[in-house]
């Protein structure tokens, strides 16, 4: 069972790693009436904004609800206080991530970003489908440029995202890790 005693540290966490203006929030529910995913999921803006004040990182951390946020900034532009809200959910994100939390389909993102270089994969219909347009086949991104896609995964082996998402990352015999 979660432990609910409230953790005021944890508020401090959120306010430190990017949710600045989390006190800001005085709780109107603006965000809320607002928010697009709360009318398709069990996600409620202000409930998550609120957690957080009373310093409920078990709950808020494991929450599947955290990562139903689409980041359209409505809420944000909304917002009668000027709460950075996209800012305080990527906050708790980065946080629920790092105690090793993250919603499955945004590891399989990351995990094509690591074999790719992309956040999906390409596929054969997008490709006939570049043809049919007069495009090159294949877009001018990593995909072509093997160099970058090696960069990439440098980048999420230096900065240890990988371990973060539990995905090995092979940079090949030989390669070092600048």
């Amino acid at each position: 069972m979660a432990d609910i005693t409230p953790n005021p540290d944890f508020t401090r966490e959120v306010i430190a790693n990017g949710g600045e203006t989390l006190n800001l929030c005085y709780q109107c529910g603006t965000c809320t009436g607002s928010c697009l995913s709360s009318r398709m999921t069990a996600f409620k803006t202000r409930k998550a904004v609120r957690m957080a004040q009373l310093g409920m990182k078990d709950q808020v951390l494991s929450s599947k609800d955290l990562w139903y946020c689409t980041t359209c900034y409505t809420c944000y532009e909304r917002c009668p206080r000027g709460v950075d809200i996209p800012g305080v959910l990527f906050a708790m994100r980065n946080l629920a991530v790092q105690a090793g939390h993250m919603a499955e389909g945004h590891k399989r993102t990351s995990e094509a970003i690591i074999t790719y270089g992309h956040a999906v994969r390409p596929s054969d219909k997008n490709t006939e489908l570049r043809k049919a347009l007069g495009l090159v086949e294949t877009p001018p991104t990593v995909l072509v440029h093997e160099s970058g896609l090696m960069d990439i995964k440098r980048i999420m082996c230096k900065t240890g995202f990988d371990k973060l998402i539990g995905k090995p990352i092979d940079l090949g015999a030989g390669a070092v890790l600048k």
